[in-house]
């Protein structure tokens, strides 16, 4: 069994569920370790004072903040005493609808679990969103920072989403993106036939991590002495000479992306809402 990351309560109202949360997710990517080229011996990170050069034990690590040039040594109990309401209370703000969130919002998931005596009120929670198609939008505070968060029905579960404040988000200003651009009429139909010819349900699990299971199979052959350089065609590239509505018909002729091993699978589970504007 897992061990939870945070313990507290959500906050519905008048009513208080005690709830433990646990990560929603595990990372698929090999776990790598770094190593001395000459011997392969582990590489260790020290934590250093920069004055003497010596290793310091975590038990004698404090965290500061300068202030006037001075640092004000923070302990735990301190964060707390800030503010002890908000490190043990997730706060459902409002309800909002899920559609309403844009994508780019979205951080981490964690699924909330009851203590067995408070299940009712967490079911009740459950059963009330599930019936409004309403999530709950609120904030809490862990690891001494305050986060924003969205509350939504999993499957039978409370999962909780992390949130970025509107602060985060880059500009999209700041990149050379192209504004206005004009097209004929016949490009624009040919790139939304060609979009059509690609489109179906979304089926997460027709979908998999295949670099990191091509990257275990070489793994295990190099472990064997038996290593073989994979030939890969050269990607054929447009000609230069044609031109964009050259290259959509020829698209549309041979479709990409429809491989055999990338083409979903059929599911029961159902797909998330989409997402389109967090209203702050």
């Amino acid at each position: 069994m897992p061990r939870p990351i945070w313990s507290g309560t959500i906050a519905f109202g008048l009513v208080n569920i005690p709830v433990k949360m646990y990560s929603a997710v595990s990372e698929a990517s090999l776990d790598l370790d770094m190593l001395d080229k000459r011997d392969h011996s582990h590489i260790r990170y020290k934590r250093v004072n920069e004055k003497t050069g010596r290793e310091v034990p975590w038990k004698e690590i404090v965290k500061g903040y300068k202030v006037e040039g001075r640092y004000v040594v923070l302990e735990d109990k301190d964060f707390e005493r800030a503010a002890a309401e908000k490190t043990k209370r997730i706060d459902i703000i409002s309800f909002v609808k899920e559609e309403e969130i844009d994508s780019i919002y979205f951080e981490t998931g964690y699924f909330l679990e009851p203590d067995a005596k408070d299940e009712k009120p967490y079911a009740l929670l459950r059963e009330a969103m599930k019936k409004s198609g309403m999530v709950g939008l609120g904030s809490y505070v862990m690891r001494n920072r305050e986060h924003l968060c969205v509350i939504k029905v999993y499957d039978n579960a409370l999962l909780l989403n992390k949130l970025h404040f509107a602060e985060e988000i880059n500009d999209p200003a700041a990149y050379k993106i192209p504004g206005s651009v004009k097209f004929n009429a016949a490009e624009v139909k040919m790139a939304v036939s060609l979009i059509d010819s690609m489109s179906g349900p979304f089926d997460i699990d027709g979908y998999k991590d295949e670099y990191s299971a091509q990257l275990m199979k070489f793994i295990k052959a190099k472990a064997k002495g038996k290593v073989s350089v994979a030939k890969v065609a050269p990607k054929k590239m447009p000609d230069e000479v044609s031109s964009l509505l050259e290259q959509l018909k020829a698209s549309l002729e041979k479709p990409a992306g429809k491989t055999k091993s990338s083409a979903p699978r059929k599911s029961t589970r159902r797909a998330p809402a989409s997402r389109r504007k967090l209203k702050r």
